[in-house]
């Protein structure tokens, strides 16, 4: 079966995914990946979404986070309130592995701009802003998804509404924020990037099949390591049966 770069986009975040462990999950991609790895590897993930469910395992993608179909099998529906209290303790106490992130601007630290293009006072584009998203990249290891353009892969973001690695190694600790967890994976229409365990910025760990290192690079606002870049490896037959029969079998998001 041939694979889109969307179905790649989603497929890859499934892979993100391991079985047994805790995820916050939003709305759009990473609900299709989220599905696509309840009905293939990792049938006992725990999911949260910020509508207060918990657990729900849904045999096909919802079209958003207050879908009714999300509710399939799910253990907890709290009002809101709650949701964010224990979001709050959990991410504290390491219990949440991973959250979901998107945003309009990522710089090389993975520090996220969903407020404005401009200045905060005079912005040329105003957006919805935060939600609970630094409340995520705050306390939890995210994985950003974002569209490849270097009018979004940017040297320095103009309003960090989520914080990434800051601008190094010691920056989350000098912000008072949790020093050790942060940005772990970006994945776009083009590759895979992860950030370096030592100096914390971005570089290019994997390419999707047709693209090469040199094109990412391309769509890239900054010098993007490229060295260590491998292609991706293509999902099964079965990966992309089960995502385009059962997970979205409408084509609704892929």
């Amino acid at each position: 079966m041939k694979c889109t770069a969307r179905q790649m986009m989603a497929v890859a975040l499934a892979r993100q995914i391991e079985d047994g462990k805790t995820y916050i999950i939003g709305t759009g991609l990473p609900l299709i990946g989220a599905t696509l790895a309840k009905n293939t590897h990792a049938p006992r993930a725990h999911f949260i979404f910020e509508t207060g469910l918990f657990e729900g395992s849904p045999e096909e993608v919802p079209t958003s986070v207050s879908d009714l179909r999300i509710n399939m099998q799910s253990s907890v529906l709290w009002p809101q309130y709650r949701y964010f209290g224990f979001m709050t303790l959990a991410s504290k106490r390491s219990r949440i592995d991973a959250g979901f992130l998107g945003g309009a601007q990522i710089d090389p630290y993975g520090n996220l701009n969903s407020t404005c293009i401009g200045s905060y006072s005079s912005p040329r584009t105003r957006f919805t802003g935060s939600g609970g998203a630094n409340g995520i990249a705050s306390f939890c290891d995210t994985i950003i998804i974002m569209k490849h353009e270097p009018r979004r892969f940017v040297e320095q973001v103009d309003y960090v509404t989520s914080p990434g690695w800051i601008d190094g190694p010691d920056g989350r600790l000098r912000a008072g924020l949790v020093p050790d967890r942060g940005p772990q994976a970006v994945i776009t229409e083009l590759g895979i990037m992860r950030f370096d365990r030592k100096t914390k910025r971005m570089y290019l760990a994997e390419y999707f099949g047709g693209v090469t290192p040199n094109a990412v690079q391309d769509h890239t606002g900054f010098a993007l390591d490229c060295s260590r870049a491998k292609r991706s490896e293509p999902p099964e037959p079965r990966i992309l049966e089960t995502l385009a029969n059962k997970v979205d079998p409408h084509h609704i998001m892929v």
